[in-house]
């Protein structure tokens, strides 16, 4: 017997909310863009940090810090949503994001970058559980596949302009400049959302209107802190050789530079903005409305969550995953994810408002959504990571760019795949639609299993990554109608937040075991196939296309390996769609009423 689900909630009407979604989707697009730009842009970013070129593994944490920030923030800010409402959640994360731009733009150091990059996250990250909430309440959960498609469909559109977005600024202009268009771009979004009058989510009372001049001395305050801090960041040539103005710059003690005239005055600006803000009558950001919000979502669930998260976020992204499965403290940082994991649990039976509330999760298929995007971010890190890197191996060994734009063919097909499937959940089971979508994509990789080194010269593996890609596509949509229309209306930003923590996690999981998987083969296969040295092949000469043929070849195993992996678990995630699904309501018209209309 199929479980019940909860009444849809009543569908919105009015152009304000409508072009709220076209505006928030647009962030979502922007912010993922985002993620992917970072991968033209790292070794400028590493030079501007004070990293050489040669020590990539430094630069860890640039990624480790946004996908922290990206993750073990998304639960509290779904339930803040839930709580507080989806449109100053949006304004909120923007503004966040914009800072972080503005913070890594003016970075001079790596953990200067880091926190930037660290309040990307943060912001990036809140934008996706407050925008798919947000389709819920303004469509009923029969109409919610094609709203639902078309912002999975922008967020991986996403994925497709970071890259060709940051070879453009990059053509003109160095990597910070990149930051800039981020900040420029989240602070018009962010002030458009503001700006929209907008209901609030089922259940949640209207705020009241806020009368009155706005906080001039709190602006005051801000712009001090901004511009103090901008001189610690940029430090001008000018001020700095000028015999006035350069004391500002000289420390009281050390060499550290807050520890200037210029450092101390941004930091007490700051210092008195925050109190400013927490006592004002009418500040300029509410800041004790947002600590009740934090406390109502379960601040201490959530940062306990956030240590459980973070431990395993670290332990995979900081590893090289040319050598290692974790990093060097890989197993401490899984401990101290178990330590809070289990502090969550514990926490979560005694308090009477957890973060992720008694029975949100109840129905098989909201529990089951989280679980099938698990897998379904496992099977797609290895097309966003391997793909690229059989190209480099094989037909684009001199060109980091033309590997990348291979993926291209992958990514193209995915939002379309996004926007069919969100179409098809209208008429076809979300489980359905899912495993369909899945075993697509499992047809993809197991081609991609037979590829040689000059399969990507052939029309063939252009049909190979669109049917991967589509495939891909098709399941996005279901999954987030899955737990949609299987959770309360009063949770569905905490939900949402959970299917896309889910499926990072399987992405970080996913990456380090399918590379071990792929290490193995190709270890195996240099035990069995030993490789001769250069001079027994090249000789004297330097360049020797013959020698790097086969390394080429010595490489494409593992490969293979990894693909064989990822088409074993996108099988697997269609596999438990199939079975979770069945009682998610998702469809306008279920079979057995057809059924019935027709006896």
């Amino acid at each position: 017997m199929s479980e019940a689900a909860p009444a849809p909630a009543r569908a919105a009407t009015g152009r304000s909310p409508r072009l709220l979604l076209v505006l928030a989707s647009v962030a979502v697009a922007f912010a993922a863009a985002d993620t992917y730009v970072v991968v033209l842009a790292l070794p400028d970013m590493m030079t501007g940090a004070g990293i050489s070129v040669e020590q990539l593994q430094k630069a860890a944490p640039i990624i480790s810090g946004f996908l922290l920030g990206y993750v073990a923030m998304l639960p509290l800010i779904g339930r803040i949503a839930d709580l507080r409402g989806r449109t100053p959640v949006l304004v909120a994360a923007l503004v966040l994001f914009a800072l972080g731009s503005l913070v890594t733009a003016a970075a001079y150091d790596l953990p200067s970058m880091v926190a930037g990059r660290f309040l990307q996250g943060v912001g990036g990250g809140g934008l996706v559980p407050a925008t798919l909430a947000l389709v819920a309440d303004l469509y009923p959960a029969e109409r919610r596949g094609v709203p639902l498609g078309i912002v999975s469909a922008v967020q991986e559109l996403g994925s497709v302009l970071g890259p060709l977005l940051g070879a453009v600024v990059l053509s003109v202009a160095d990597w910070r400049a990149i930051f800039l268009l981020n900040l420029a771009v989240g602070l018009v979004l962010a002030a458009a959302i503001r700006s929209l009058r907008t209901a609030p989510p089922p259940g949640l009372a209207a705020p009241p209107p806020r009368r009155g001049l706005p906080d001039v001395v709190g602006a005051l305050l801000a712009l001090v802190a901004l511009g103090a801090g901008g001189l610690v960041f940029l430090r001008p040539s000018q001020l700095l050789r000028d015999l006035t103005w350069g004391e500002m710059f000289v420390p009281y003690v050390g060499d550290g530079r807050w520890l200037t005239p210029v450092g101390l005055v941004a930091i007490g600006a700051s210092l008195l903005f925050l109190v400013r803000c927490w006592f004002a009558r009418r500040p300029l950001v509410d800041l004790r409305a947002w600590w009740r919000s934090a406390r109502d979502a379960d601040l201490t669930g959530a940062l306990l969550l956030a240590v459980a998260l973070g431990g395993v976020i670290l332990a995979f992204a900081t590893a090289d995953p040319k050598v290692q499965v974790f990093s060097d403290q890989g197993l401490w940082y899984l401990l101290g994810g178990a330590i809070g994991a289990a502090a969550f649990v514990v926490h979560v039976r005694r308090t009477e408002a957890p973060i992720v509330p008694a029975g949100a999760l109840r129905r098989t298929p909201a529990w089951g959504a989280v679980l099938v995007s698990f897998f379904v971010g496992a099977a797609l890190i290895a097309a966003l990571i391997d793909i690229p890197l059989f190209a480099r191996t094989t037909i684009h060994r001199d060109s980091q760019l033309m590997a990348a734009l291979v993926l291209l063919r992958f990514l193209v097909a995915l939002p379309v795949g996004a926007v069919l499937g969100g179409w098809l959940t209208r008429r076809v089971g979300a489980g359905v639609i899912t495993a369909a979508g899945m075993g697509l994509a499992a047809l993809g990789f197991a081609l991609m299993a037979q590829w040689d080194v000059d399969s990507l010269e052939h029309l063939s593996s252009d049909l190979t990554l669109v049917v991967c890609g589509l495939g891909f596509g098709l399941a996005l949509a279901p999954v987030n109608a899955a737990v949609l229309a299987s959770t309360d209306d009063d949770v569905h930003g905490v939900a949402s937040a959970m299917v896309v923590v889910a499926r990072m996690v399987g992405m970080l999981v996913g990456i380090s075991a399918l590379t071990a998987l792929g290490l193995r083969r190709y270890y195996d296969h240099l035990e069995d196939n030993p490789l001769p040295s250069a001079r027994e092949v090249c000789g004297d000469r330097t360049r020797c296309p013959a020698y790097s043929d086969l390394l080429a070849a010595a490489g494409i195993p593992q490969e293979h390996a990894v693909f064989a992996g990822a088409a074993v678990a996108a099988l697997v995630a269609g596999a438990l769609a199939l079975v979770v699904f069945r009682g998610a309501a998702t469809k306008a018209v279920s079979t057995a009423e057809v059924l019935r209309a027709r006896a």
